[in-house]
C-alpha cells in the first residue's frame, strides 16, 4: 500500500473520530481532547528527554493551552460547534493544500535547514486552501465576517506551528515524535498546526472581534 493511500485512509479515520466527538460534545469530547492533549505532552517529553526543566514547562502548556481553547469554544462560544468546525477545516485545508501543492509544484524551499520538504508553493497552497475553505464554511453558517480574513492568516500560522515542531524533531534526531498514526507519525506531527489555529481563534473569541 503506497504512502498517500495510507495517509488517505488514516486521515479519513482521524477527522471521522474527531468530527464525531465535536458532533456528541460534552464528556465525550472533552475526553477525547483529554487524550489527545496527554499523548502530546508524552511525546514532547520524549523528544525534550534531558533539555531541562524549563522544556517540561514549556510542553505542559503547549499541550494544554489549545485543548482548553476548544473545550472553551466548543461548549461557552457563541455558534461554538461551528466555530470548532471552522477550526478543523482551515487546518485540514492547510495541510491538504500545502501537501499537494508543494508536491505538484515544488519549487524553492520554505526552510531546508528545518523541513527539506517544506517548500514556498506549499505554504501557498495551504494558504489558499484554507482561505477559501475557512470562508466558505464560515458563509455558509453564518459566522463572524472577520473569519474569511483570518483563515489564510491563521494557515501561515499553522505552518509556523508545523515548522517548529520539526525543529524540536530535528533537535532531537527522530524523525517523527511518533508512531500511533500510519503515514501521520504521532500525534505532534499531526496536531501541530490545530495548536495554533485553536489557540489563536479562541484568542479572537475571548477579545470579542467575532461579533
Amino acid at each position: 500500500m503506497n504512502e498517500l493511500l495510507v495517509r488517505s485512509l488514516a486521515g479519513i479515520v482521524l477527522i471521522a473520530v474527531a468530527l464525531g466527538a465535536a458532533l456528541m460534545g460534552g464528556y465525550v469530547f472533552a475526553v477525547f481532547v483529554a487524550l489527545a492533549s496527554v499523548m502530546m505532552f508524552y511525546e514532547w517529553r520524549r523528544l525534550a528527554a534531558g533539555w531541562g526543566f524549563g522544556w517540561k514547562v514549556g510542553g505542559f502548556v503547549y499541550a494544554l493551552v489549545p485543548a482548553l481553547s476548544m473545550l472553551w469554544i466548543r461548549d461557552r462560544a457563541p455558534q461554538g460547534f461551528e466555530l470548532l468546525l471552522w477550526i478543523f477545516i482551515v487546518t485540514w485545508s492547510t495541510d491538504i493544500g500545502a501537501y499537494f501543492a508543494g508536491r505538484g509544484i515544488g519549487g524553492p524551499k520554505l526552510a531546508p535547514s528545518i523541513s527539506p520538504n517544506k517548500t514556498f508553493a506549499g505554504l501557498a497552497g495551504g494558504m489558499l486552501s484554507a482561505g477559501l475553505a475557512g470562508y466558505a464554511w464560515a458563509e455558509l453558517m453564518s459566522l463572524s465576517g472577520t473569519l474569511f480574513w483570518l483563515a489564510p492568516l491563521f494557515a501561515l500560522a499553522a505552518q509556523g506551528g508545523d515548522l517548529f515542531e520539526s525543529w524540536l524533531k530535528r533537535r532531537a534526531g527522530v524523525k517523527d515524535s511518533g508512531k500511533w498514526l500510519p503515514g501521520h507519525g504521532g500525534a505532534l506531527d499531526r496536531l501541530d498546526g490545530l495548536v495554533v489555529v485553536a489557540t489563536l481563534t479562541a484568542g479572537v473569541q475571548m477579545s470579542g472581534w467575532l461579533t
